[in-house]
């Protein structure tokens, strides 16, 4: 009798670990992945002429049109030098626009350039040189 009660339990452990594997994967990896992209597409919507932004490839500029329509921004990259973005290719917000109320995203303190072993201040646009 008590091979009988002992297979039938063993059968189980596997029914758990379907069910608890996808569970477990789905909390860790899609739930905060949807979160990400919630707050991307909402930093995105509050894109307004003057946020000084950051695209994904790296291109940094002031916001000074948003077309709606097309869901593209015009940038100003360097005094009379503008280009148009698709709102997704902006990856970060670095100041909001003036008479926005909320916060900008924050930006890391230091910003380290492996290639070159500098150490670039955001706060004060100081580049500092590692001596090692």
């Amino acid at each position: 009798m008590s091979l009988a009660a002992s297979g039938s339990s063993g059968s189980f452990f596997p029914l758990l670990l379907f069910i608890l594997v996808p569970l477990g994967m789905y909390f860790l990896m899609i739930r905060p992945q949807q979160r990400r992209a919630r707050e991307m597409a909402q930093m995105q919507s509050r894109l307004a002429p003057g946020a000084e932004v950051m695209t994904g490839s790296g291109i940094y500029g002031t916001v000074t049109e948003v077309d709606e329509e097309d869901g593209t921004v015009v940038l100003e990259i360097s005094s009379e030098v503008h280009v148009r973005f698709a709102r997704a290719a902006i990856a970060r917000v670095l100041t909001a626009a003036e008479g926005e109320t909320e916060a900008a995203v924050p930006v890391a303190a230091e910003e380290v350039d492996t290639d070159t072993d500098t150490v670039t201040d955001a706060k004060a646009n100081q580049v500092i040189e590692r001596k090692d």
